[in-house]
């Protein structure tokens, strides 16, 4: 089944007004490939939508008619992150819904990345997303209305390719964080949809975010005794990319997600597959 095949299913449930919501959202990950397709699908659904996008990035630049609205947003720093909330909550006065992608793929021996590289790969995928939660969610709790959608790759625990076990680590992690939340928040209205996609790395050809460890050496002695790992690990990065229609898929699958109706929304959504509720 293809991966568009279950949008209608998700699209067609309208309100009780029989239309279908526009929704503030912020799209955390806007930089990259997906979080950039599905700013520019939610914005194209007719949701008012905010790109969050670091200092570097050069998407989304400028605000473009109905398009996605750039907001500086730096993850690591929480002056940056309660600066670009507090800046949707002035525009607009609430938040609807938070779209949390996947942080960079650490890879390498375990070894050879440094404890303070350890520190960083779990603040892009963990630290981050709470220090937006934080930041949102108080509004949310109050108007017992909200949605946290949190996008993961499939199969990341099953690998079976060593140099990826801290990237397996850091999305086994936001997973179970997303779950955890979706328990609590249950009682305040706030709904969770876990989008696992069918592909390793969320991201497109040879853009694909990577860390790389900073201890050289000892990356010499692991690929001394397994030459040829490192690049049979970086050619299954590669295979496992999302190619640019996939892409485009998956951002609607996001975008079906925030349109559907309050109650419809499924915990764990595959696109192509079954929703889980």
């Amino acid at each position: 089944m293809r991966s568009d095949s279950i949008l209608p299913t998700l699209m067609e449930q309208p309100n009780s007004n029989g239309e279908h919501m526009s929704q503030i959202v912020l799209v955390t990950g806007a930089s990259s490939d997906l979080g950039a397709a599905t700013a520019t699908a939610l914005a194209d659904s007719g949701h008012t939508t905010y790109a969050g996008i670091g200092p570097l990035a050069g998407r989304f630049a400028e605000p473009s008619g109905d398009g996605p609205r750039p907001v500086q947003l730096d993850m690591a720093d929480q002056r940056s992150v309660s600066t670009a909330v507090d800046h949707i909550l002035a525009e607009c006065g609430r938040i609807d819904a938070v779209v949390h992608g996947v942080g960079p793929v650490p890879r390498g021996p375990l070894e050879s990345f440094t404890p303070y590289q350890l520190a960083q790969i779990y603040d892009a995928h963990v630290l981050s997303t709470q220090r937006v939660n934080r930041s949102v969610l108080p509004q949310m709790r109050e108007r017992r209305e909200g949605l946290l959608v949190w996008v993961v790759p499939a199969n990341h625990d099953a690998v079976g390719e060593p140099y990826l076990a801290l990237y397996s680590e850091a999305v086994t992690m936001i997973e179970h964080l997303a779950a955890s939340y979706a328990q609590e928040l249950t009682e305040f209205g706030i709904e969770t949809t876990i989008v696992v996609l069918e592909f390793l790395v969320p991201e497109a050809g040879p853009r694909v975010r990577a860390v790389y460890p900073d201890d050289a050496e000892t990356v010499q002695a692991y690929e001394g005794r397994s030459p040829g790992l490192i690049h049979a690990v970086d050619s299954k990065l590669v295979e496992h990319e999302l190619r640019s229609a996939e892409v485009a898929r998956a951002a609607q699958a996001i975008a079906a997600v925030v349109s559907s109706p309050k109650g419809t929304r499924p915990l764990r959504f595959t696109p192509g597959a079954a929703p889980r509720y």
